[in-house]
């Protein structure tokens, strides 16, 4: 889940949401998601960097209390990202392109490889890469159920293509939540077909602040073993 999250909040800072297909039923819906993803669309592709707190809940299908973290993400176009979990344990998974380190401090390891062979689900990873339009993999529509946020602005919900199922596998859909005004994302829920959902929330972001590269630029530390990666999703 810790690869899915990482392709996919680069991902909504490095690729422009467009609505494609057909249109659903409800068509004043529709076009408050299209407005929605166009003003998505402005904000980010003024974003040359963020920084911003995140806070990740997520819930096990037969368990009653959430699992959550929390922690630091800085963003970097064109595709670099380190996202930092603090809390309750400390975790640094630092991505370039499609190269990823993870440091785990505890364990004294460095885990190296490929991000779309760590991750379980590819379709988060296309977010990450930005190598097809989005509505190549996803239908994208209104969400049911809580279908606005805070400030009454629509859900926006992908929904994997027919096409991508094998290589989704367990990712069933994917909930934006953005905050009024700025348009940034304020929250996004990856839904797994077994019920399970992880959702994570920013706050404090800060965008343009002119991010040095050596933010991401692993180095590390003396006696640290580096473990090639296991391969999650082929080779």
């Amino acid at each position: 889940m810790r690869g899915v999250a990482v392709g996919l909040l680069l991902g909504l800072v490095s690729v422009v949401p467009v609505l494609g297909g057909d249109e659903p039923a409800d068509e004043k819906a529709a076009q408050e998601v299209r407005e929605v993803v166009r003003q998505i669309q402005a904000r980010y592709e003024k974003t040359k960097d963020l920084q911003a707190d995140f806070t990740q809940k997520t819930r096990i299908e037969g368990f009653e209390r959430p699992v959550t973290s929390s922690g630091k993400v800085y963003i970097k176009k064109p595709g670099r990202l380190r996202w930092d979990y603090l809390d309750p344990a400390t975790e640094e998974i630092y991505v370039n392109q499609d190269d990823v380190k993870v440091y785990v401090p505890e364990h004294k390891q460095v885990l190296v490889g490929k991000l779309t062979n760590m991750a379980a689900s590819k379709a988060p990873l296309e977010l990450l890469q930005g190598a097809a339009r989005l509505e190549e993999s996803f239908e994208i529509e209104p969400t049911t159920g809580k279908e606005r946020g805070i400030g009454g602005i629509r859900l926006v919900t992908l929904i994997p293509k027919a096409k991508e199922q094998e290589t989704t596998r367990t990712l069933q859909r994917i909930v934006v939540e953005v905050f009024p005004k700025t348009y940034f994302i304020r929250a996004v829920s990856l839904h797994e077909i077994s019920g399970n959902v992880a959702t994570f929330e920013f706050s404090s972001l800060k965008a343009n602040l002119g991010l040095g590269k050596e933010i991401f630029d692993f180095k590390a530390p003396p006696g640290v073993e580096v473990v090639k990666a296991p391969v999650l999703n082929g080779p």
